[in-house]
């Protein structure tokens, strides 16, 4: 390891907090919300990626929900039933991830206008049970592989941003798993 890459804890130095420059900073900017001036992350480019991932997030809703009440065919219900439970916890991480644009001092693009542009995954309705499972799989893979990305690019500039797109990161895999299990059992 760099001695540069050290913590403080590491070095074996003591620790030594200047608390009142930390509460005469916290009262400037005040209007800055929880950004505070040791943000070290571009908030632009986080915003963007933020209100990406929104998108995405709500991209898969309406993909989900569609198939949730599409959902045909022999074995259709336990699918339709994971379909819907999918729906539910994608529109959780909209909501999470909308929160945290608002935190960073952003707006959430909620607007229909340009949502697939926004969005990484594409809204394919697909013909059969299959295909819909398929299309979720794929639209699973894309946000995993998506959410990856943006863990590495913010790295430890912002560890809260950070830390959701890990939680969501972990539900998107499982959803993948579940698509698959699904797939290997056709």
């Amino acid at each position: 390891m760099e001695q540069a890459t050290r913590t403080q804890a590491q070095t074996n130095r003591p620790f030594d907090m200047d608390v009142k420059a930390i509460r005469a900073k916290a009262r400037q900017d005040i209007e800055s919300g929880a950004v505070t001036d040791t943000y070290r992350a571009d908030r632009q480019t986080v915003l963007k990626l933020l209100n990406e991932a929104l998108a995405t997030e709500i991209v898969c809703v309406l993909r989900y929900k569609r198939h949730y009440f599409m959902a045909r065919g022999l074995n259709a219900e336990p699918v339709a039933a994971e379909f819907a439970e999918h729906a539910t916890q994608e529109q959780d991480h909209a909501d999470r991830l909308s929160e945290r644009i608002v935190q960073l001092g952003g707006e959430p693009n909620l607007s229909p206008k340009g949502l697939l542009e926004r969005s990484h995954s594409e809204y394919v309705e697909g013909t059969s049970l299959e295909d819909m499972i398929k299309e979720n799989l794929i639209a699973e893979r894309i946000a995993i592989d998506s959410y990856r990305q943006m863990i590495e690019y913010i790295g430890e500039q912002d560890t809260t941003t950070r830390r959701l797109l890990e939680e969501i990161l972990a539900v998107e895999e499982e959803h993948a798993d579940d698509m698959s299990d699904f797939l290997a059992k056709r």
